[in-house]
């Protein structure tokens, strides 16, 4: 794969919560050894980020992408204080450590995310938009349901996260999917990592008395939130977009590629329902093998990452 070589995009002022998360990655520099924590910065990667950046020019597919770019860093956020507001309840030294690196992760995606949240936007994308209405709806569960809740809708969450990672990190096809290399990479850090914890705050879940039936039942409503938002933002960007307003033939022909699409075959779909399996464990699914396989790509002694691990 080729790497951009752009120069620096210009400083912008960051906001309270990027402020938040980059503190929260000093403190829990490192994690454990199954999680740890990497300071990134892929700016200089995306800074010559086109409109239609995923693969062959997909305008459908970069409205996708977006509109998931868009929700990580305020939904990360809220996994963070889930998972740390129950933290206080584990007795597990080894989950201790990795709820600390779970914590610099989430957090250093939700500070890169916001980075090339902010390049979108320039674009012409609503990615801010989607991330005041993410802030909005994570409040309000905040407020009206409890931590065990919560829990469960991080637990859920989870599993899409490191169901779409795994997809693209064992799919050259699904990678294929994502055109530039900047934001290919940025997402293929962040599948390696989702990899990584994916058990986390299922296990902190489990630890303070999550009953499979929450877990499950919570897991339903995940399926029709998750399709119903990221599709009605998906059209509503689209709607704005005044290239594809003109181009309906060209919209009608991606949107027809997507049924063919890595993510959305039928292998990916059972894959997330295996959640609703009594006994189900992420660790379930062993991806031992592809994890250590990526930690030697990215960073290993010729790590393809090398030059993006921050100083």
């Amino acid at each position: 794969m080729t790497r951009t070589t752009s120069p620096i995009a210009a400083s912008t002022e960051p906001s309270a919560a990027a402020a938040a998360s980059s503190s929260d990655i000093k403190r829990q520099l490192p994690g454990s050894d199954l999680v740890p924590t990497r300071a990134m910065d892929f700016d200089k990667w995306v800074v010559d980020l086109p409109k239609y950046f995923a693969g062959g020019g997909d305008i459908v597919m970069s409205h996708i992408l977006t509109v998931l770019s868009s929700v990580f860093p305020d939904g990360e956020d809220f996994f963070v204080r889930s998972v740390r507001a129950a933290s206080g309840e584990i007795t597990d030294p080894k989950l201790a450590k990795d709820v600390e690196g779970f914590i610099g992760q989430e957090s250093m995606h939700g500070r890169e995310h916001r980075m090339l949240n902010d390049k979108l936007a320039e674009l012409g994308y609503p990615s801010h938009e989607i991330g005041r209405y993410v802030r909005a709806v994570t409040a309000f569960r905040e407020r009206f349901q409890s931590r065990k809740t919560n829990l469960a809708f991080t637990a859920a969450l989870e599993h899409y996260t490191a169901s779409l990672a795994e997809n693209l990190l064992t799919h050259e096809e699904a990678r294929a999917e994502i055109g530039h290399p900047g934001f290919r990479y940025l997402l293929m850090w962040h599948a390696l990592e989702e990899s990584e914890h994916k058990a986390v705050a299922f296990d902190v879940y489990r630890s303070i008395g999550g009953t499979e039936r929450m877990r499950i039942l919570t897991m339903w409503v995940t399926h029709l939130t998750f399709v119903f938002e990221t599709g009605a933002w998906a059209a509503i960007s689209l709607a704005r977009d005044s290239y594809a307003r003109r181009h309906p033939v060209q919209v009608a022909k991606s949107l027809w590629r997507l049924r063919k699409s890595p993510f959305t075959t039928p292998e990916a779909v059972h894959q997330l329902f295996e959640y609703h399996r009594r006994s189900f464990h992420p660790d379930d699914r062993d991806t031992t093998e592809l994890i250590a396989t990526w930690r030697e790509k990215f960073f290993g002694p010729s790590g393809e990452l090398a030059e993006v691990v921050a100083a």
